[in-house]
């Protein structure tokens, strides 16, 4: 009986993260589609959209929370995203830099 529980609980979980995931994104479609925002508010709305879809996902699908036992995949998923804005902070500040020097 234990098992059965788990996997509705574990099927629950998918559903709801699918369900989420396509409001969210008909969400965004549906801002920039329907021209409803212009200008900073657009991209807020997107920005907001896209980063609850990313949690979401880490709930939902990767069953990442912030319980103990998974806080070790919280930090590495962490120092990922980390490394990877280091990465294209660093190309940015390089390509900024060099047009600057070419005069452009």
């Amino acid at each position: 009986m234990n098992d059965v529980a788990a996997y509705r609980r574990t099927l629950r979980l998918y559903t709801l993260g699918l369900v989420l995931a396509v409001l969210l994104t008909a969400v965004s479609f549906a801002v920039v589609g329907l021209t409803a925002l212009n200008g900073p508010g657009l991209w807020w709305v997107l920005y907001g959209c896209g980063a609850l879809q990313v949690m979401v996902h880490f709930r939902c699908f990767l069953h990442i929370s912030l319980a103990r036992s998974h806080r070790h995949d919280l930090w590495l998923l962490l120092f990922s995203g980390l490394i990877i804005a280091l990465m294209v902070g660093g190309t940015f500040w390089v390509l900024l830099s060099q047009m600057a020097r070419m005069g452009g």
